[in-house]
């Protein structure tokens, strides 16, 4: 088994405009390298259809915000950049990963880690395993800069990522190894392929 704190891990979030697919408007990455939570990089993203209402009540960005945003393909290369790591984390990773799919043609994803699922199995019990409900219950917001706002990528993809490492710390060894580039094993119930 290797440990995970050998593994380079790309924590990420997308926030997206409400139409269907959605099309990304924000996009954070948080890179765990040695087991060290790293510096995110953030994306605004001007998308080709507008915000709808109900997406800008969610996370607060409307069509005026993203105005001077560039397009995702001006931004595609170091978004790659960013998501290269052995394993990409996320929470209801389904969402990030079904829109990283859309808007990186060709894109070779790594193995994903759904923080959901690792929740549910490593904590049972919780009331919630919504990402909110976590980040209460565990104080995963506290000392965060200012500024930074639930449901906006870098917040976000900040606390998943201390979520992660908080379950990495505690889980058995086998739930967080590679059984290859988005498999699950079969018997892993906590990965998301």
């Amino acid at each position: 088994m290797t440990d995970w704190t050998r593994r380079r891990y790309a924590v990420v979030d997308v926030e997206g405009n409400g139409q269907q697919p959605p099309d990304l408007v924000e996009l954070a990455v948080v890179p765990i390298t040695g087991g060290v939570i790293g510096e995110p990089v953030s994306w605004l993203v001007r998308p080709p259809r507008p915000v709808t209402a109900m997406a800008s009540r969610i996370h607060g960005l409307n069509n005026s915000d993203l105005t001077a945003a560039p397009v995702f393909p001006e931004i595609e290369a170091e978004v790659r950049e960013a998501l290269a790591a052995d394993v990409l984390v996320a929470h209801n990773a389904p969402i990030d990963v079904g829109a990283l799919r859309r808007h990186l043609t060709g894109w070779q994803c790594p193995e994903i880690l759904d923080t959901l699922k690792l929740a549910r199995r490593l904590l049972p019990g919780q009331a919630s395993y919504r990402l909110g409900a976590l980040v209460t219950a565990f104080s995963l917001a506290d000392g965060l800069p200012a500024g930074l706002s639930p449901h906006r990528a870098t917040y976000d993809a900040l606390v998943t990522a201390r979520l992660f490492v908080h379950l990495a710390r505690n889980a058995d060894e086998s739930l967080l190894s590679a059984g290859g580039a988005g498999s699950g094993g079969g018997a892993d119930a906590a990965r998301l392929f």
